[in-house]
C-alpha cells in the first residue's frame, strides 16, 4: 500500500469513528437494497433514515470517504441530521464492490454512487424529490462537488440535487462552476486536503490556472476553521496523531460550529416547508 492509501485508509476511519451526543432520531436506521442486484454489477446498499412528517420531506445523501465506515458516519451524521426532520441516506460505497479502502486510485464508477442514491431518494412517497442535498467527507465530498459541477454527469443524471455540502474535500481539480449552492468546511492546518485549494476553487481558479467568472454558477460559502486539522470532527482523535508527515486532530470548536453552520445551510436550501 502506498503512502497515500495509507493516509487515505487511516484518515477516512478516523473521520467516521466514535459517536458523539446528539438529539435522538426520529427514527431507527433501516437497512435498504438502493438499486437491484439486477440493475448493477455493484448494487448500492445503505441505512435510510425516515422521518415522522405527515407530507414528503426532504434528504440528504451522506458519502463516507475512503475507508468506508457508513455504519458509523450513519451514526454520527445521519442520526444528527435525522432529527433535524431530514430523511437521510448513508451509501455503502465499499461493501460491494468488495473493497476495505478506495486507496490512492478511487475506482472510476464510485463517482456516480451520489446519482444512483438520488434516483432512490427520488422515487420514495416520504421524500421531496425537489429538496434533496448531498454531503460527503473527504473522498465523499469529492463525489459531492463533482455531482454539483457543470459538466456531462451533472447534465446526464434526470434527477438533480438541490443543495451540496463537502467537508475537507480535495478542491485542486474544481474550477466552482456549481449548479446549486454549495457548502465547504475545511481546516486552515489541514494538509491532506489543503483548505488553500479550496479557496482557490471559490475564486475560480483550478489546479491548471484556469479561471471562470465570478458571476457564473451557484453561490459557494466556504468556512474555514482557523485551529482545525484534516478530520477536525473526529472526537476519537482528542490526542492529536502523525501518520507519514500528516496531522490529524479533533477540534471541538469547529465540529461544533460545523453543526450550526451545516443545519442553517439544510435549513435555508432544502428545509422544510410548514
Amino acid at each position: 500500500m502506498t503512502q497515500l492509501a495509507k493516509i487515505a485508509v487511516l484518515v477516512a476511519a478516523i473521520s467516521t469513528a466514535g459517536i458523539v451526543q446528539c438529539p435522538a432520531a426520529e427514527s431507527p436506521p433501516i437497512a435498504v437494497e438502493i438499486e437491484s442486484p439486477l440493475a448493477s454489477p455493484h448494487p448500492l446498499q445503505g441505512y435510510l433514515r425516515q422521518t415522522n412528517s405527515a407530507g414528503p420531506s426532504p434528504a440528504v445523501v451522506l458519502l463516507h470517504s475512503c475507508n468506508g465506515n457508513w455504519g458509523r458516519l450513519d451514526q454520527r451524521w445521519g442520526k444528527r441530521i435525522a432529527s433535524w426532520g431530514y430523511v437521510t441516506l448513508t451509501v455503502d460505497s465499499l461493501g460491494p464492490r468488495g473493497l476495505k479502502t478506495c486507496g490512492e486510485h478511487p475506482p472510476q464508477d464510485l463517482i456516480l454512487d451520489a446519482y444512483r442514491a438520488l434516483k432512490f431518494l427520488a422515487r420514495h412517497p416520504l421524500v421531496d424529490p425537489a429538496r434533496i442535498a448531498v454531503l460527503g467527507f473527504a473522498n465523499g465530498g469529492r463525489v459531492a462537488l463533482t455531482s454539483v459541477e457543470h459538466g456531462f454527469l451533472e447534465q446526464a443524471s434526470p434527477n438533480k440535487f438541490h443543495a451540496a455540502i463537502a467537508f475537507y474535500p480535495p478542491c485542486r481539480h474544481f474550477k466552482g462552476g456549481m449548479t446549486v449552492p454549495t457548502l465547504i468546511l475545511i481546516g486552515e492546518r489541514d494538509d491532506v486536503t489543503p483548505a488553500e485549494e479550496c479557496r482557490k476553487m471559490v475564486d475560480g481558479r483550478d489546479a491548471w490556472g484556469i479561471s471562470r467568472q465570478k458571476d457564473q454558477g451557484a453561490p459557494i460559502k466556504l468556512i474555514v476553521y482557523p485551529d482545525a486539522y484534516h478530520g477536525f470532527d473526529a472526537p476519537n482523535v482528542t490526542t492529536p496523531s502523525e501518520l507519514l508527515g500528516r496531522h490529524l486532530e479533533f477540534n471541538q470548536i469547529a465540529t461544533d460550529q460545523s453543526v450550526v453552520a451545516l443545519r442553517e445551510f439544510l435549513d435555508a436550501t432544502i428545509g422544510r416547508r410548514e
